[in-house]
């Protein structure tokens, strides 16, 4: 009886979730693509700095510049590049002063490290203070030449860096959209079923028993884990559109995701609330149903609508092509009417329920109201308002940082 009553999300381990996770995103990462735009932007380097500096026997220091300015997104190369070239040159001139006097020993590798963790935080490189004490530590294992020898290892560096940079501006990198998308639709799947199997407990189950809606309850609180997740990846499209030439209207597909993840986010806390709700509810009521068999059927009506529409939504903000977002729209506009429909159903069960048991009647009004939250944050019109607000915030922040370009771009727009 125990295992009729174990819901299904429970029977997932966090491991087993771990491993699916991973599993998508590497069948949907153009890892591929950026393994051979890292190693031919390495070797590129190699021969360019064979070309320009032929007396020496293996210019190693050159691609090994390349691979680390070498992004994933392009805008990551433009606006890292600079910090990460000063880290790589600071950390090659500790190394080289280190191996110049004293060589390659236990206690000097120990001061070297030290020794560039300071120049780091002096040179001002950010996060990569790190790289650079291990672009010391490389260079001092390879570096035993003294004089002018020593010094072609920072044009080595210079080599790299710039092979890097014009490489990713040349052949811009991939973008990250559909990938990011497809978290987004599965973060949207799971908060479907996640409500598909509410209402099916609701209905099937009649009686629930209260370990199993706080079974439901910490899956729903699972959901955080999640929108970090799609959060992550969501961040790394975004950064794929930001000056890439291969992509048009870069800023309206950003702002499109980002927006659709807050609203999906709204919506799992509202879930998460709606778990307690229920949770509330079976511990008030262990020995009967939680609702009359009526009601109890309305009830999963209304969750399999919220599941449909928070499936369409999704599609909605991930879909790109215009005939396939109208299919989405429309969709999401059905299951939402037919939600709403029988949401008020439920109400007027529940009223007349509760007028002759007013037992948890409060609670009766927080499902209710948790129900309109979530149909409401799902709203078309809703989110057109919140993607125009959330473009005029953005238009009006390039416009004070850059008032000379924002009057140019208005000009343009005037003239076109």
């Amino acid at each position: 009886m125990a295992k009729a009553h174990e819901p299904r999300g429970a029977r997932r381990t966090p491991e087993a979730r771990d491993a699916v996770v991973k599993l998508v995103r590497r069948t949907t990462e153009p890892v591929a693509a950026q393994t051979l735009r890292s190693t031919a932007a390495a070797v590129i380097s190699y021969v360019v700095a064979l070309m320009f500096l032929p007396a020496q026997p293996a210019p190693l220091t050159a691609p090994l510049t390349a691979l680390l300015v070498v992004q994933v997104t392009l805008y990551a190369t433009l606006t890292n590049g600079i910090r990460r070239v000063n880290s790589v040159v600071a950390g090659v001139l500790v190394a080289i002063g280190f191996s110049t006097l004293v060589g390659l020993t236990w206690w000097s590798l120990g001061l070297t490290i030290f020794a560039a963790l300071i120049v780091g935080h002096l040179v001002r490189v950010s996060e990569y203070v790190p790289e650079v004490a291990i672009s010391a530590m490389l260079v001092l294992g390879v570096t035993q030449a003294v004089g002018s020898a020593a010094w072609h290892r920072v044009l080595e560096t210079l080599i790299g860096a710039g092979v890097g940079l014009l490489f990713n501006l040349l052949l811009a990198p991939p973008v990250w959209v559909e990938s990011a998308g497809a978290s987004i639709q599965g973060l949207a799947r799971g908060m479907g079923n996640m409500l598909r199997e509410m209402g099916d407990d609701v209905a099937g189950l009649g009686h629930v028993p209260v370990a199993h809606a706080a079974a439901r309850l910490h899956e729903a609180r699972r959901l955080d884990h999640d929108i970090v997740e799609v959060d992550a990846s969501l961040r790394q499209a975004e950064e794929s559109l930001r000056l890439n030439p291969r992509v048009r209207q870069g800023l309206l597909a950003r702002v499109a995701l980002r927006t659709g993840l807050d609203t999906l986010e709204i919506c799992a806390v509202v879930l998460r609330v709606l778990s307690r709700t229920m949770t509330d509810l079976a511990k008030f009521r262990t020995d009967e149903r939680l609702f009359p068999p009526d009601v109890a059927a309305g009830l999963q009506q209304v969750f399999g609508h919220m599941a449909r529409a928070v499936e369409s939504f999704a599609q909605l903000v991930t879909t790109q092509v215009a005939a396939r977002a109208e299919e989405a729209e429309d969709r999401l506009g059905e299951a939402l009417a037919a939600g709403r429909a029988a949401r008020d159903r439920v109400a007027d069960l529940l009223l007349e329920d509760v007028q002759e048991h007013p037992r948890q009647w409060q609670l009766h009004g927080a499902l209710l109201s948790e129900i309109d939250r979530i149909l409401d944050e799902l709203d078309v019109d809703k989110r057109t308002e919140r993607l125009t607000q959330e473009l005029d915030r953005r238009a009006a922040e390039l416009g004070e940082r850059y008032p000379r370009l924002a009057t140019l771009a208005a000009r343009l727009r005037r003239e076109l």
